[in-house]
């Protein structure tokens, strides 16, 4: 490293950035791990970061991630520009503002996306089956809520979760208990399109939902394992987990305790699979790290990395329906779950 860098220093033509090789050696040594989940922040990069986490944020509205090296959505918040303009999970953004992006410049691409209200960015994604499409937005103010709550079908409860953050299991028990309140006959949780978050809200709720047992664990590169539990009470009541292809991380969590525990039935298209947990390492400069430290697993111990989870019914929405925003009667994965809840009256 040293050679290469006075190599540079005595051949280059013109004056070298002494902060951005510094820089560049860094990324290239995160990258070359091969994850895509461990990356370096610059001071930028992690300040975006942090406006992102904190539930408040100017931009389009977007969960990402990086898959076989493409920027691939997976997710778009609710009532967002993007959202709006109708790009789906499972999109692949392929430019920002005509500039080509890849897995590989995943956080510099999500800071691009950002900007001041108000203003324009453009995204260029690739659909399978539709090719190359652009859609221009305009930047808004994103505010996640990151549970909503009704009362479907008389008397079946509907909760969806877009996110874990870090009030939402009190946020999650608020609704529950107003539900529970109204004398729900069976309860309906949304998990679609929701790319994870805190692990422990995650299993607060789960706690809430299943009797005692193991909720989830995760293993270190040491092998330590660290075991999160539910206690005893749990929901008497049928319950249904839709889930699909933007379903990943704290979300397939959730899903999987159920299903190891037969608490419910899951619905809809094999989730994400993302069984990796991250933790932010800062450092001098305002700048970070975000490192895989531990592979989590399920309580039958399986690890869903790469490969997501199957429901137990297989169900998807159709193509036409795919790019609208479907009221709970028209939506085929909804009246399924009345069903499946009906069925155990």
């Amino acid at each position: 490293m040293i050679s290469i860098k006075s190599k540079l220093q005595e051949k280059y033509v013109d004056k070298i950035d002494e902060d951005k090789l510094v820089e560049g050696a860094v990324r290239g040594m995160v990258d070359g791990i091969g994850d895509p989940y461990t990356v370096f922040m610059n001071k930028k990069e992690f300040e975006d970061f942090l406006t992102h986490t904190q539930g408040s944020y100017a931009g389009v509205g977007l969960y990402v991630g990086n898959k076989d090296g493409k920027i691939v959505v997976v997710a778009p918040i609710e009532d967002t520009p993007a959202y709006k303009a109708g790009i789906i999970s499972g999109d692949i953004i392929v430019k920002v503002n005509d500039q080509e992006v890849s897995g590989k410049e995943l956080e510099k691409a999500t800071s691009m996306m950002k900007g001041p209200e108000g203003t324009k960015v453009k995204l260029t994604i690739y659909r399978e089956g539709k090719g190359l499409i652009d859609f221009e937005l305009v930047r808004a103010r994103i505010i996640i809520k990151s549970v909503k709550s009704d009362v479907i079908d008389d008397n079946i409860g509907y909760i969806r979760i877009t996110s874990f953050d870090e009030n939402t299991a009190e946020a999650f028990n608020k609704a529950l208990d107003n539900l529970l309140n109204k004398g729900i006959k069976g309860l309906v949780i949304d998990l679609r399109d929701n790319p994870g978050g805190l692990l422990d809200q995650c299993a607060k709720i789960a706690d809430r939902l299943l009797g005692e047992g193991t909720i989830v664990y995760t293993i270190d590169n040491k092998g330590k394992k660290e075991v999160w539990s539910s206690d005893s009470n749990k929901l008497d009541l049928p319950l249904v987990i839709l889930v699909n292809g933007g379903s990943a991380s704290a979300s397939e969590i959730l899903t999987g305790a159920v299903r190891d525990f037969k608490a419910g039935t899951l619905i809809g298209t094999r989730t994400f699979g993302k069984g990796l947990v991250q933790e932010i390492i800062t450092l001098p400069n305002n700048e970070a790290l975000k490192v895989t430290i531990s592979k989590y697993y399920t309580p039958s111990g399986e690890c869903i990395q790469g490969k997501g989870i199957e429901p137990d019914i297989v169900l998807d929405i159709p193509e036409k329906d795919k790019e609208r925003e479907l009221s709970y009667k028209e939506d085929i994965q909804i009246q399924k779950a009345i069903e499946v809840i009906r069925s155990k009256e």
